[in-house]
This record gives structure tokens, sequence and C-alpha cells, in this order.
């Protein structure tokens, strides 16, 4: 969170699967939607919470197998760890806050007299969270004794069904609503209340993010019954909680139009990308909309036309130079000459590019340095490099575009591609 000076202008707080994450969307396209429009308007003032059941890790696997970004702060195994920054450093105020009346040992004697409950991969099982499934048609009643077995040995918890199948045991100062909470307070101490919160959810286990008074809920299209039944029950008459007509991402990009909280058209929505009009220059949409022509020009997308190409060597400076990966330093107009000879070279592939924490910053009255990942999808192949870019709008109009000065990339974790000649950009 230090990363912003000021209070953020959009702060959202989102469930990971069967939310910001189809798993019926093989494409990904409305994750990759939110991602475009959130990396070109959002990014550089906004923050991006991911707040999900899953264990870090879980959590992490998700990471690899799907294209999503990297959120500011991470809340994870149902509102119990929070984490900042790409080194998912643990908020240790939160620890101490969960350990009032808690006892994970005596929940372990409880629930071990409950046949009913199956006991949760290991990796499930957290300092503040322990986790069973049960048959949907028995929750309801071993909730309940559970529940008031645990208050007789003088404990203070809280038992979340969701899923239709899972049971999580946790503090009673824990949960995706106390921890989202806990952040809200937190940010607002240090005089960085965002302007506006929107959470978003699915399932039972997010209810409580829409009970947190001030912020704005979505529950996307494909919510479950026990957050239908919630909402029914105690938000049904709630302007500040709708259930979107859009699955997943595309529900959260609805919630954005419906609340009117900034910009919502995301570029990949954009047919002819060259007809973008902007009121000054965007740095970050700038980059975002660069790699969707480089993703669209490799999965034949667009025709292959000598303009595109001619406006793709006039963005770029005529001496500018590009540092491969691998440390090869090529000039830009000899790599834009080689990414024309690989039109539809992905075409009918399972191919995607997007960028992920695209973070400009000015340097001089008319130049921007941005830095970001940039990633690419090549069937089950998902590698991903350190990018930092010069852009310039010296002699450029706002129509024009900003000029590329400089690229530079280097390999994010040993991510060095089996064919780096086809690595581009």
């Amino acid at each position: 969170m230090d990363r912003l000076t000021s209070a953020a202008r959009l702060m959202i707080v989102s469930d990971l699967d069967h939310t910001m994450v189809d798993h019926h969307d093989s494409e990904n396209l409305s994750l990759l939607r939110f991602n475009a429009l959130w990396e070109a308007n959002y990014r550089d003032n906004s923050l991006l919470v991911f707040s999900t059941g899953r264990s870090p890790t879980l959590y992490k696997e998700l990471r690899k197998e799907k294209p999503m970004l990297t959120p500011d702060i991470t809340i994870m195994s149902v509102g119990t760890e929070i984490t900042y920054g790409n080194a998912m450093v643990p908020d240790d105020g939160w620890e101490t806050f969960l350990n009032n009346k808690w006892d994970r040992k005596i929940v372990t004697e409880e629930t071990s007299k409950f046949p009913e409950l199956s006991l949760q991969s290991e990796t499930e099982q957290r300092p503040h969270k322990v986790s069973f499934y049960v048959q949907k048609e028995k929750a309801q009643d071993i909730m309940k004794t559970l529940s008031k077995r645990l208050e007789e040995r003088g404990l203070d918890v809280k038992i979340i069904y969701s899923g239709g199948m899972d049971l999580d045991i946790l503090p009673q100062g824990a949960g995706k609503g106390q921890a989202l909470a806990y952040l809200l307070k937190k940010l607002k101490s240090e005089g960085k209340l965002p302007s506006n919160t929107l959470a978003c959810g699915d399932s039972g286990n997010d209810a409580e993010l829409f009970s947190i008074p001030d912020v704005y809920g979505v529950m996307v299209a494909n919510a479950q019954e026990e957050l239908l039944q919630w909402h029914a029950a105690n938000a049904k008459n709630n302007p500040k909680v709708i259930h979107a007509s859009e699955r997943c991402a595309a529900g959260i990009i609805q919630a954005i139009v419906h609340f009117k909280l900034g910009p919502s058209t995301s570029p990949r929505d954009v047919t002819d990308l060259s007809d973008c009009k902007m009121d000054n220059f965007v740095p970050a949409y700038e980059v975002v909309k660069f790699y969707l022509f480089f993703e669209k020009w490799r999965r034949g997308e667009i025709e292959h036309s000598e303009h595109y190409l001619s406006n793709l060597k006039a963005v770029c400076r005529p001496s500018g130079t590009f540092v491969h990966p691998s440390g090869v330093e090529k000039s830009l107009q000899e790599c834009v000459t080689s990414f024309g000879t690989c039109h539809a070279d992905k075409q009918g592939k399972q191919y995607r590019v997007w960028v992920d924490q695209v973070l400009p910053s000015q340097v001089g009255s008319d130049s921007w340095l941005v830095s970001f990942k940039k990633w690419e999808l090549s069937g089950e192949d998902m590698r991903c490099c350190i990018t930092t870019v010069l852009l310039s709008s010296k002699n450029k109009t706002v129509a024009d575009g900003l000029t590329w000065t400089h690229v530079h990339q280097t390999w994010l974790h040993g991510d060095a591609s089996s064919d780096s000649a086809t690595w581009f950009f």
C-alpha cells in the first residue's frame, strides 16, 4: 500500500474462483478484459485486492494456471491471512488480533467427534483456519451443534459454509468481511481511505464483504444459491449491492459501469485500437494498446497490412533500441521488420499476451519510464519478462501517440524461451 502516496481512486476487493476467474472460460476472455481495463486505467492510482478462500499454496497454483494480475494486497484462507505486495509480506497485527479466544487444538478435538466432517488437504489447514468437506444436507445441523460445543470450551469462533461443500472454522474476528474492515480502518488511519471500494463475490464466504458500510458490492451472475439467499434475507433493498447479469470478471466490469466508478471500456473491447481517442498522454494505456495489437497480429485477428506496420514503425524512434531478454541488443526498427513476418503464426492456437503492474513514472517534461511485466501464454507454456520502456511525447500530438525510444527486458524467474527468436518486444 506504500506505493500510493494518497487515497486510492478505487479499491476492488474480489474473490477469485468463479468471480475474478471463470473456470468455465477456457480462453479466459473476461479475465483478460478486466486485466486490460485495470492496467490501462487504474493500476497507478488504485488498489487491487484478491480475497480468496484458498491457502497461499493453492493461491500460488492458480496464478500459474490463469492469466491473473498481481494484486496490491492478498487476503487468503477465508480472511485469516493478509499479505502485501509481490513478496506477500504478512500483516503481523492481523495475526495477533485473530489469536483472541482461538485454540486450534480444541477445534481439532471437537471436530474429530463428527464423522460427517471430512478434513480438507493439509495445504488448506492454516494457523487460524480448520477446513472440512461436508454434505450439503448435513451442514446446517452440524454447524449449530459444533458452534455450541466450541462455545462451551471457551472459544469464540465463526463457522462458514460455502460452495455447497466447504465448511471453514475461523476465529470470530476473522472472515473476508472483517479483513476488509480491518484494511479500510488501516487505510483511513494513514489518510488513504479509498474514494470508492467495490467488493465482488459469488459464494457464501463472500457475503460478509457486502455487509461493510459504504462499500459497493456485486454478486456475479453465476453467484451460488447460498449467497443469493443471504442477499434476499439481508440486502435485498440495499442499492449499493447488485446481482450482475454477466459472469465473473465481466460482472465486475458491469458493476464499474453501474456504480459509475470510473472508466469501464476495456481496451480489449475496442475494435480499432488505432482509433482510441484520448484527452492527454496516458503511458499505461499506450503500453496496453501496443501489446494488444501484438497479440491480435500474431493471432491473425487483424489483416496483414503495410499500413499497420508503417504505423508501428512510426511510433518507434529510428534510433531506438531493444534489449532482448537474452541480452542481445537490436534496433526497434529491425524488431518491427522481424515482427511483420510473424503475422498469424499463432492463428487457431491458444495464444494470449497481457501486461501486469504497469507503472509509469514521468522522468522529464516529455518523457516517461514505464515498468511492467509482459506475459505470453502459448498453449500451456506461460512466460514472463520484466520490461522497462522509455516513452516520449516530443514533437507529438495526443492523436499521434507516444514514441517508443528504448525497450529493455529480462526474464522473470528464469523463464527463458526455448525459441527466443519469436520473442518480440
